[in-house]
């Protein structure tokens, strides 16, 4: 039997994660393959796949939490890249994360953009 969720949610984390993704779900299959499929199910198959915001939108959304937890570090990167692969553009990733000092505080803003400087190395490399 066909599952719809995985596939149309493989579908959304390539376009939307590309390599980076998959990584995340291939390091959960030796400890808990199930966690990477409900990571593909939900997230990328019901949520993103969902009509009521672009990707784009769903992605400053996503970085914005990330940003204001401050403690999610390694989501935040894979989502600062996801962001970029989507089209927002540098500074708007940069005034995001601004937009969360107001709101999480600085050392959150700064672990954030911190975050987005080691994003923006990576691709230049």
């Amino acid at each position: 039997m066909k599952n719809i969720r995985y596939e149309s949610g493989l579908e959304q984390l390539s376009k939307i994660d590309g390599e980076a993704g998959q990584k995340v779900i291939d390091s959960l299959q030796d400890i808990c393959p199930d966690l990477a499929k409900y990571t593909i199910e939900y997230p990328f198959g019901d949520i993103y796949s969902r009509q009521g915001l672009d990707l784009k939108s769903r992605e400053i959304a996503t970085v914005s939490a990330l940003t204001a937890m401050g403690h999610c570090t390694p989501q935040l990167k894979v989502h600062l890249h996801a962001a970029l692969n989507v089209g927002c553009t540098e500074e708007e990733l940069k005034e995001v994360i601004i937009q969360m000092s107001v709101y999480a505080g600085f050392p959150a803003a700064l672990n954030g953009m911190f975050a987005f400087k080691d994003v923006l190395a990576e691709r230049k490399a």
